[in-house]
């Protein structure tokens, strides 16, 4: 015996049923003929085209027991640790910036960029970009030959550099592979970096005054002291232009770190993750923020913890290290 499609079983028995009524309407009423046979059929097509509709989509919303639905697996690509003035900041930026922080010199023997860290710079680093952009400063953006000389610097310069030979094309890419980074990658961050080094002399050297005594003063009291009895030291108008320039950006790191704590308190600032915070120092305050190194103060130190200027150490000649 041969099984019938089910959908044919269900609907047929409506549509016999309307069409035996509709039989007895036209007896009533009188009407026979090619016209009763006519009406049948079209009534009999259309009952059966809204019968198959309604079973379809009946059938449609019944589950297939023989293949039960698998939710999709949840893969998580990234997530939102940190939100500055409306701008996102997600854990794939810290994981770049931790990255890239073995291109700058300002970490050298600090040990690693802790993500902590990394999340404060990151924030420094996206309120100094919102207000470049909200002050419209085009003229900052460096020039390729700019990042070029920089990165130039960079593999002939750096330890971590020298030690892996970056000067050579072998060695700079072999260094890049060893710290997952790109060469793209590498020169948008040091344009970034020349940006907003470019951006604090515009907006904070200009009228910085260094007075001859000041420089007097440094020579004699910090560098001077540096020199063992019987060592010759530079004359003081040999150095001066180096000391005054040590004292112009001490100046210049002084505003700068100054008006970043004030455009951080008038952000709206939230860390979205409480690991990331930064953890407080003895006396209850937040650890200072990373505008002494990195990309937020880009302006090298002009006193390292030792008292010791950059350039002006014992047997040195400040003039020839900028």
């Amino acid at each position: 015996m041969n099984k019938r499609d089910p959908i044919r079983i269900e609907t047929a028995r409506p549509v016999a049923v309307i069409l035996s009524a509709a039989r007895r309407v036209f007896a009533t009423r009188g009407v026979e003929g090619p016209a009763v046979a006519f009406s049948l059929r079209a009534l009999a097509a259309l009952s059966l085209v809204a019968s198959l509709s309604t079973a379809i989509a009946a059938q449609a919303q019944q589950p297939d027991s023989t293949s039960p639905v698998v939710p999709a697996p949840f893969v998580v690509i990234d997530r939102v640790v940190a939100v500055v003035n409306k701008h996102a900041i997600v854990a794939s930026d810290i994981d770049d910036e931790i990255r890239l922080s073995v291109l700058d010199p300002d970490l050298v023997g600090q040990g690693a960029l802790t993500r902590p860290r990394a999340l404060d710079q990151l924030i420094s680093r996206s309120l100094i970009e919102q207000q470049i952009r909200q002050e419209d400063m085009q003229a900052i953006e460096p020039s390729p030959d700019e990042v070029d000389a920089r990165l130039d610097q960079i593999r002939k310069q750096l330890p971590a550099c020298v030690r892996q030979n970056c000067a050579t094309d072998a060695g700079w890419n072999a260094f890049l592979s060893a710290h997952g980074l790109k060469p793209q990658r590498v020169e948008s961050y040091l344009r970034y970096r020349l940006e907003i080094l470019s951006f604090i002399e515009q907006r904070f050297r200009q009228g910085i005054q260094i007075s001859p005594q000041q420089i007097d003063s440094y020579y004699h009291e910090i560098l001077l002291p540096q020199y063992a009895p019987g060592e010759a030291a530079p004359p003081l108008d040999q150095v001066a232009p180096r000391i005054q320039e040590i004292l112009l950006e001490k100046q210049v790191n002084m505003l700068f770190d100054a008006w970043l704590t004030n455009l951080r308190g008038q952000g709206d600032v939230e860390v979205l993750d409480p690991a990331l915070e930064s953890a407080p120092t003895e006396g209850g305050s937040p650890v200072a923020s990373p505008a002494a190194s990195s990309v937020a103060n880009p302006v090298a130190s002009p006193v390292t913890s030792s008292g010791t200027a950059p350039g002006v150490s014992p047997g040195t000649t400040p003039g020839a290290s900028r």
